[in-house]
């Protein structure tokens, strides 16, 4: 079968009413993992990414899982959902971002090591291809209930999300599901038709401010102005910690920023800039991490969805410059811990 662009989703505010888009919407858990398009096809399966880069080497027990259960059927099964990894003990679990991601490893051995240490899981949420049938020209509602017959008898690591018609529900979710690792709402046109590579979906995520300290920056990768800032915490022992860090400025204003970060950059006995070398990842081994060292003297307010944990989940958005603030105020204990809420209970 051809691959499948999965539909997107557009950030909005906040929920949103159900006679807010015409036909009404249904709303789902945002799941924080991998999107994953799978096809089974007799015992064929294919885990493909939002970027269309296969996932399937990575994922075997998700592989051998989706055979067991939708294996030898006449005609393929085309499922869109994600791919999560779960931590913790029972009924105390919770999504695990880096575990997920320390998935992605070129070496077999290490793949088949952690298939069984941290197995994943796969959260369906639309069904495209069933019993001959191509269902992407079908409303969602149409798609939902074909969902839930094909995927009523399933069993772990695959799961069917739940869902909503009641906005107050959808409301209750975003704030209680965050405690299991979940990170927002989905809302979906009931309407509609599966739309490939088009922002037919609304999602809502969680927005935050946090004031943190400018502790280094980044020069942009045309070789002019600040690219990025890198950004610190000082935890309980008084230790500034490296927590994420802040981009997409203007051209204009990446170069401003060099003028204005100047007397804070930390020089040598010689005169020369102190430098740094950031943290790397599977995901940035070949890139140039280095930064420029700031005195931490310098404060801004940024606004975040969440902390994976003593970082940012995702890059944070520059707020403004907070020159009121010291910065040896700001910690930790300025940010919002969700209250603890278990996984199992998001997927039953």
């Amino acid at each position: 079968m051809e691959t499948i662009a999965p539909m997107l989703a557009k950030a909005v505010a906040t929920v949103p009413d159900p006679d807010s888009v015409a036909g009404g919407l249904r709303y789902e858990p945002k799941w924080d993992g991998f999107r994953g398009i799978v096809t089974i096809d007799g015992d064929d399966v294919e885990i493909g990414s939002r970027g269309s880069k296969p996932l399937t080497r990575y994922f075997p027990e998700l592989v051998e899982a989706f055979r067991a259960q939708f294996g030898g059927r006449e005609h393929p099964v085309v499922l869109d959902g994600e791919v999560v990894v779960r931590s913790g003990v029972p009924g105390n679990e919770r999504l695990d971002w880096e575990a997920l991601s320390q998935r992605i490893h070129p070496a077999a051995s290490r793949i088949a090591k952690l298939s069984a240490e941290t197995p994943a899981q796969f959260v369906a949420f639309d069904l495209l291809h069933v019993d001959g049938q191509d269902l992407t020209g079908r409303p969602f509602d149409d798609r939902r209930a074909a969902l839930e017959e094909l995927g009523s008898g399933l069993t772990a690591p695959l799961f069917v999300t739940r869902t909503t018609l009641d906005v107050e529900t959808a409301r209750r979710w975003l704030t209680t599901f965050e405690g299991a690792g979940l990170d927002g709402v989905v809302a979906k046109p009931r309407r509609r038709p599966y739309e490939p590579n088009k922002r037919t979906m609304l999602k809502v995520k969680h927005h935050r401010e946090a004031d943190v300290v400018a502790v280094g920056y980044r020069v942009h990768k045309s070789g002019t102005g600040v690219g990025s800032l890198l950004l610190g915490l000082y935890d309980d022992s008084g230790e500034l910690r490296m927590v994420g860090g802040v981009s997409a400025f203007t051209d204009k204003r990446r170069r401003e920023l060099v003028d204005e970060l100047e007397p804070l950059v930390e020089r040598d006995a010689d005169g020369r800039p102190v430098t740094g070398d950031g943290e790397r990842s599977r995901f940035s081994s070949g890139r140039d991490t280095s930064f420029v060292r700031l005195a931490p003297e310098r404060v801004l307010e940024v606004r975040y969805d969440q902390m994976e944990g003593d970082r940012f989940r995702h890059t944070v958005q520059f707020a403004r410059w907070r020159t009121d603030r010291d910065a040896r105020s700001c910690g930790f204990d300025q940010l919002e811990v969700p209250a603890a809420y278990d996984l199992q209970s998001v997927l039953s």
